[in-house]
């Protein structure tokens, strides 16, 4: 079979998972917010990563989402499944799973809780890699996953698997970008997956942005991905100025629930997360809602 192809391009937003009040997923949502994002600009989801909780959703539950987000783009859009898991076993079955609901692409993680070195995380990325003709995305994640994969064992990988068509480089480091380009050529796309990286990801040669606060703010974020892509630098810059505040919450520990409350008060989610994770209280929050009121307040007018 024909490996499928993504344009690994543009502003594809990582999606939160909406709960119910019962914490069950509410599915009704999620379909409605993909819709919303598309509409607004974006160039397809990735669910189910860092963003999405992954790691508090059953197997099960994972691929219902899929499923849900697959039919609510009507094949019109990608839908990228993040691929994490414990143990390589379940990571290649729902791979499997992904490529049945009918999911474009994969956005591969290394294990959850076990790092070690490149030899055993190689073991764990080929079989994934190996699992389904899906186009793959590896998500490079050291601050998160405590696993690095460097750009010679990325090109390691891109010479072996010819269905690894991205990165998506979340070092927190521009000077990966460059490394990655250095070693990779125009063999792999590049896509920004810290929020407050973007401009100078894409002036670095990054083709993408996967996305946090688009889950907001799909709007402003296209229109910086497109102002930095392009030679209106100096809207691009004023662009970021304006955003910076916001896209720095999704570089720290609690980015889940920051995010979350922001959705929550545009009007696009609500800012209920599953435990361990807790709703910010006190001075976290208050914090959070004058950034964001400030913000508002100046929000640009397109």
């Amino acid at each position: 079979m024909k490996t499928s192809t993504l344009k690994w391009a543009g502003v594809i937003p990582a999606m939160t998972t909406a709960f119910k009040p019962d914490y069950s997923v509410d599915h009704a949502f999620m379909a409605k917010h993909a819709q919303w994002l598309v509409k607004n600009g974006c160039a397809g989801i990735v669910a189910l990563g860092s963003l999405g909780e992954s790691a508090t959703l059953r197997v099960e539950e994972k691929v219902m989402i899929l499923r849900t987000l697959v039919e609510a783009m009507g094949g019109g859009f990608p839908i990228v499944a993040g691929i994490a898991s414990l143990s390589t076993l379940e990571a290649v079955e729902l791979a499997q799973a992904a490529e049945e609901v009918g999911c474009s692409g994969l956005m591969v993680l290394p294990p959850y809780v076990y790092s070690s070195d490149w030899r055993e995380m190689k073991a764990h990325l080929e079989p994934v890699l190996r699992a389904t003709n899906l186009s793959c995305m590896l998500y490079n994640n050291p601050v998160s996953y405590k696993t690095d994969f460097l750009p010679e064992q990325v090109w390691e990988l891109a010479a072996t698997h010819a269905n690894l068509h991205a990165v998506k480089e979340s070092s927190t480091d521009v000077r990966r970008v460059t490394a990655l380009r250095a070693q990779c050529g125009e063999r792999l796309k590049l896509l920004v997956g810290v929020d407050d990286l973007i401009v100078e990801g894409v002036r670095a040669g990054a083709t993408g942005w996967i996305a946090g606060l688009a889950n907001a703010f799909p709007e402003e974020s296209v229109a910086l991905y497109n102002y930095a892509l392009g030679s209106e630098k100096h809207k691009a810059d004023e662009l970021y100025r304006w955003f910076l505040p916001l896209l720095r919450m999704d570089t720290v520990l609690k980015f889940v629930q920051l995010i979350k409350l922001v959705q929550q008060e545009v009007g696009w989610g609500h800012e209920r997360v599953r435990a361990p994770r807790c709703v910010l209280v006190r001075n976290e929050r208050r914090l959070a809602l004058d950034t964001l009121r400030r913000a508002l307040k100046n929000r640009p007018n397109f």
